[in-house]
């Protein structure tokens, strides 16, 4: 398992697949890839994804995005590229290139670069509205606001550190006429006319959103910048209102979470801002959902000798890589029944990462299980679906570990996120938990589990934050544990509103497993699951 979700299998010789192949030569077809491209100015790595053939480049919002210089790109040996690098290159276009050998491979480097703008007034309603595309800044205020003194807080419409103002903000003060112009300079030659506007409202307070889940309400609302901003509320049928203590506020906008409510019952909230009140609104929280087989009891053996962390003829719903380790009659994960201390139960799972063989041929393979299936062979590499239906929107994943961590003694190939790791260093586990709307039709999996991960292609793995996520949590074992030991691992939240399709989890001994890379003392032991509502 490396970095975020891969299966981990025993990969040998990979059977290369053909796409974005431009001629059609009867030499040997060598995919050729873009292996690493670094750059002045990106916010983060580079992303290549060698499906698409596509590099996509993350800038910092300093960076000049009509210059940016690209320094070093590193291509499949022996390939020759239509475009010399190191170089500067305008990148508010898409950069082609073309890689040839015996034939030639397209591929599309692009560029996004997001800038933080904001428009503060004291005393305003909300937050306020930017149209970065025509240069329009927009603040609403009350009715009795006085557009003759304004007090802008704060004014940001260009890169940081390095944007001035044709008129200084503080000097701006007058909106009688209610809007002001200013024109923003960056990079030297970069002139924007942009209209800043303030208008008046007579809305004091309104929500923006107000969700619900199983046993939390999370609420958020606009009101008046400086005034007194507060929640309050009651279970439908109750007289009296509780206040939320703890509120974040940031101007005029405010929001807070509710928690410890009961499930599958209906509340009332308001919003408020001094004196004036939102018009009252009724949600239902949700019904929690229970992990099965949480606790790791049920197990099964095939007829053919592979153990899968399910009842015989029962739906499965864990999965593991032993299907893909019987082509070396082996077995990573299996019943143990050495569980954790208090538990009810009789099994825990063991993730034990081993060296197996295949005709005299010897692998690495790390121990695992994770909510999905295992969907075949290619060549001798693993294809895994993961996920399994759930709207379930959980704050933490609990459960017990015991991890014994081993000097690595195996290294197949440098993992892409620790090219500094090397034989001899300390393995490393991983436990990782997500919720998300992944679907079937972009994901190539199935409607049950939709995320297909080719183990030979890295472009296919689930990045916990990648578009379609709601939520994730990771966490990375660095040592042996004490023996047994309780975790909390929280899941992070991009937004509260949407209802995830699907969750994720997935646990290994040796996160490195898919390079081949990481110890076969590593032994990871798992009791006990429960999600935490």
């Amino acid at each position: 398992m490396m970095r975020y979700i891969k299966y981990l299998t025993l990969a040998l010789l990979a059977v290369v697949g053909v796409s974005c192949i431009e001629n059609d030569i009867p030499y040997p077809v060598v995919k050729l890839d873009v292996l690493s491209l670094e750059a002045e100015g990106l916010k983060s790595s580079a992303k290549i994804d060698a499906a698409s053939c596509s590099v996509h480049l993350e800038l910092e919002e300093t960076t000049d995005i009509r210059n940016v210089n690209i320094t070093n790109v590193e291509v499949s040996e022996g390939a020759t590229c239509s475009v010399d690098f190191p170089g500067r290159f305008d990148m508010r276009i898409p950069l082609y290139i073309k890689l040839s050998k015996y034939q030639s491979w397209e591929w599309t480097i692009t560029a996004e670069q997001t800038i933080e703008r904001y428009f503060r007034v004291e005393g305003q309603i909300g937050e306020s509205t930017i149209d970065a595309e025509h240069h329009i800044a927009t603040a609403l205020v009350p009715m009795d606001f006085d557009l003759t003194a304004v007090n802008i807080t704060g004014l940001k419409l260009g890169p940081k550190d390095i944007t001035t103002y044709s008129t200084e903000p503080s000097k701006l003060t007058n909106f009688e006429n209610t809007a002001r112009y200013v024109t923003v300079t960056y990079h030297d030659t970069i002139s924007e006319d942009w209209t800043l506007r303030i208008i008046p409202t007579d809305i004091e307070v309104e929500f923006r959103s107000v969700d619900a889940w199983a046993k939390r309400i999370w609420m958020y609302a606009e009101g008046r910048s400086g005034a007194e901003l507060s929640f309050k509320y009651r279970k439908v049928g109750d007289e009296e209102w509780i206040t939320v203590e703890d509120i974040t506020i940031s101007g005029g906008s405010f929001s807070a979470c509710v928690d410890g409510l009961e499930t599958l019952t209906e509340y009332e909230v308001i919003a408020l801002s001094n004196d004036s009140s939102t018009p009252v609104v009724k949600v239902t929280t949700e019904d929690v959902w229970t992990l099965p087989n949480g606790g790791f009891e049920e197990w099964s053996t095939s007829d053919k000798g592979v153990i899968y962390p399910y009842l015989p003829g029962a739906e499965p719903f864990w999965g593991s890589g032993n299907d893909g380790a019987a082509i070396a009659s082996t077995t990573l994960t299996e019943a143990t029944e050495d569980t954790r201390p208090g538990s009810a139960g009789s099994y825990a799972a063991s993730l034990q990462s081993k060296k197996a063989a295949v005709m005299g041929l010897g692998k690495f393979a790390a121990g695992n299980i994770f909510l999905g299936e295992f969907g075949g062979l290619v060549g001798m590499d693993g294809l895994v679906n993961f996920g399994r239906p759930a709207t379930a929107r959980p704050v933490a994943l609990r459960g017990w570990i015991k991890y014994n961590c081993g000097v690595i003694d195996e290294y197949g190939k440098t993992p892409t996120s620790r090219p500094d790791l090397k034989k001899g260093d300390m393995d490393e586990g991983q436990i990782m938990v997500a919720v998300g709307r992944w679907t079937a039709a972009e994901y190539g999996g199935s409607e049950s589990c939709p995320v297909k991960v080719n183990t030979k292609d890295e472009s296919t793995f689930l990045d916990p934050k990648g578009k379609d996520v709601i939520g994730s949590g990771v966490m990375i074992l660095t040592e042996s544990t004490d023996g047994w030991v309780e975790f909390t691992l929280p899941l992070e939240y991009v937004t509260t509103s949407q209802i995830p399709t699907h969750l994720v989890i997935v646990c290994t001994g040796s996160r490195f497993g898919d390079y081949f890379t990481g110890s076969t003392q590593s032994l990871l032991l798992v009791d006990d699951f429960e999600l935490v509502y």
